[in-house]
């Protein structure tokens, strides 16, 4: 009886309350077992990729890469192109990008491998001088001779042919990165379709994977469109000021441009190293100073405007998957951080409404303006269990005016 009385009193407190004892029912597992069990499967699947990343990769590139063109399929079926031929220039064209990149990345290679053992006598002439500033400053003879003997040209060979063999090496699975790319472009037509079909029944999961899909393209044609600038001057400069092979390094800085936060740095260090060995120290702070000017202006002050509606990732959270997919899955994972992290995102957060807040967090640019309709919202639940009790009160209250007592099993 007493619970019929409150429920006619104030029906909100008891929907209220009926509503947080049915979310605690729900929650059968302790919260921190849950945690215990997320982190534990989070763990697995990180070291299942790394384990098998040198598949992994390549099937996540043609993911990419099948994203990225996807759109001219449309294009080419608007211009009146039949299904099977839009399809076929599409995969034509996706198979020209990957073998024109994976010969460029091999003659690249080569080419620096022949030019570097001309360097020899460069190395040695810049060692006795390094041996004799040193000599100058004070440094004992011993210490000169520890300190030189650890600068070795092998070594220094090494860093540059490994930095491009590392990026070669993504290609090196050639047979299965155009059988995937194939079947992913043939499978990419019916996908689009099976997604219009669920889309009713589940809009969140298709609207988080349209946003992730539109995001990556954002993100492939304005870092492509910035990347190709960028690999222009870069060569013309590098031309001006006398480095060898200035395509080789044009073409690096188009491919670090996707790497997101150290990409100007991992593009900057070959050069800088060549010019050192062709012109000694001054042209090698040239050529820092040149890149430096360069990739700021365009990297660091034009891209982000353009690509912080597109990506909307905080900073932090870049550089951070960057380390992470680089330690998963390996140089690749460097370049596909920004995409990875993206579908990441929209898998875990977008999907269900529950931890969409969470994608706030995570994300960059300005602060968005404050809702007042949302905070005007929060306040009114916050403040309904207080003004339920004080309607109870308030009732009960004039009960006891009118001379009758307020409780309901007297009253009854």
């Amino acid at each position: 009886m007493a619970g019929e009385s409150l429920r006619v009193l104030c029906p909100q407190a008891v929907s209220m309350t009926t509503s947080g004892v049915d979310t605690e029912s729900r929650s059968m597992l302790p919260r921190g077992l849950i945690v215990v069990l997320s982190m534990t499967g989070i763990l697995v699947t990180v070291l299942a990729l790394k384990q098998f990343a040198g598949i992994i990769a390549p099937v996540l590139l043609a993911f990419v890469l099948v994203i990225c063109f996807y759109p001219l399929i449309g294009i080419l079926r608007r211009r009146g192109a039949p299904q099977w031929l839009a399809v076929t220039i599409t995969l034509i064209a996706l198979v020209v990008v990957i073998i024109g990149m994976a010969v460029s990345l091999a003659v690249s290679v080569a080419q620096l491998a022949t030019i570097l053992p001309t360097y020899q006598a460069q190395f040695t002439h810049l060692t006795d001088e390094l041996r004799a500033w040193l000599g100058t400053l004070g440094v004992g003879p011993d210490q000169i001779k520890e300190a030189v003997s650890k600068i070795n040209f092998s070594s220094l060979a090494g860093l540059l042919g490994d930095l491009l063999a590392s990026l070669a090496g993504v290609f090196s699975n050639m047979l299965l990165l155009l059988f995937v790319v194939a079947f992913m472009a043939l499978d990419a037509v019916r996908f689009s379709r099976r997604l219009s079909l669920v889309r009713p029944e589940r809009p969140e999961i298709v609207g988080a994977l349209d946003s992730f899909v539109a995001g990556t393209r954002t993100y492939l044609l304005v870092s492509t469109i910035f990347g190709l600038i960028v690999a222009v001057i870069d060569t013309g400069f590098l031309w001006w000021v006398g480095v060898p092979l200035p395509l080789l390094w044009g073409m690096l800085a188009f491919i670090t441009n996707y790497i997101p936060n150290v990409g100007f740095i991992i593009g900057v260090v070959p050069p800088a190293l060549l010019g050192l060995l062709q012109g000694g120290p001054k042209l090698m702070i040239i050529v820092i100073i040149g890149y430096s000017v360069i990739n700021f202006v365009i990297q660091s002050i034009i891209q982000p405007k353009v690509m912080a509606d597109a990506v909307n990732l905080s900073l932090t959270l870049t550089f951070v998957s960057l380390i992470f997919w680089t330690f998963v899955i390996g140089a690749m994972g460097a370049v596909l951080a920004v995409p990875l992290t993206l579908l990441t995102k929209a898998l875990l957060l977008d999907v269900d409404p529950n931890t969409r807040w969470m994608s706030s967090l995570v994300t960059g640019g300005p602060t968005p303006p404050e809702d007042e309709d949302a905070v005007d919202a929060a306040a009114t639940t916050r403040a309904a269990p207080e003004v339920a009790s004080e309607e109870v009160a308030s009732q009960g209250a004039v009960l006891a005016s009118d001379g009758q007592d307020p409780s309901p099993r007297r009253a009854e």
